[in-house]
């Protein structure tokens, strides 16, 4: 019986053993690595270069043929007149052709009278900018009586976008340096970056009045800047 105890003491003292040296062999727990996040900003300022214009012939006649007919005639005066200024016919698209009744009421809602209406629409692409004013006016003159829509682009900006992403990477950096500085860090590598960039496009939404435009030796378009601005958020590691 003794030698049972004696057994049972000794398995229990190496469970128990076990047990600590288990304990004191367990990793301590890794610490969270350091890091600095930082928010940089860039810009790059583009002149415009290419514009895009709605023009459209609109008609309205006692019959479908005579809407047709002069809307035609019209329609091919204009088209000529903006090939005369250089612009290229791959640059203008047709993007509306449309014709319909009309019915024209007294103030009883009865019907008094009817016409027919035809409208052509073309979207023109204007690459040199310098002409535009007298193109519209020239436009108006041949018989165009809708102009709207006038946006202004930059043809390529793919330079300007580099340009904006190199300041926003610069700026960030410049950031995490002076933050790292004062709180008495290094940097270390950068761990994770990632951008976005906002490329708006200029506008000048205008229905142009013809009386003026007719009167007048050239319609005056200023094409304004566009600023293309790149966000970058970086996360630098501490040493």
């Amino acid at each position: 019986m003794k030698k049972f105890f004696a057994f049972v003491g000794i398995a229990l003292l190496a469970i128990l053993g076990s047990g600590c040296a288990g304990m004191a062999a367990a990793p301590a727990a890794e610490s969270e690595p350091r890091t600095l996040s930082v928010t940089g900003t860039g810009r790059a300022v583009l002149t415009p270069d290419i514009a895009y214009v709605s023009i459209g012939v609109r008609t309205e006649k006692k019959t479908a043929s005579e809407a047709l007919r002069q809307n035609n005639a019209r329609a091919q005066r204009v088209i000529d007149t903006l090939t005369g200024f250089g612009v290229k016919e791959e640059d203008i698209r047709t993007t509306n052709f449309s014709v319909w009744l009309s019915r024209h009421y007294d103030n009883d809602g009865k019907v008094v009278s009817t016409t027919y209406v035809v409208q052509n629409t073309v979207y023109v692409t204007v690459r040199n900018l310098d002409t535009l004013g007298d193109l519209l006016d020239a436009v108006v003159q041949a018989g165009a009586n809708d102009v709207d829509s006038i946006q202004f682009d930059v043809a390529d900006k793919t330079a300007a976008l580099a340009a904006a992403q190199r300041a926003a990477v610069e700026n960030a950096r410049a950031q995490a340096e002076n933050v790292a500085a004062a709180a008495g860090v290094d940097l270390g590598e950068v761990q994770t970056i990632s951008f976005a960039s906002h490329v708006p496009q200029t506008v000048d939404v205008r229905k142009m009045d013809f009386a003026m435009a007719a009167a007048e030796s050239s319609v005056p378009v200023q094409a304004g800047q566009m600023t293309i601005t790149v966000t970058v958020s970086m996360v630098y590691g501490l040493r």
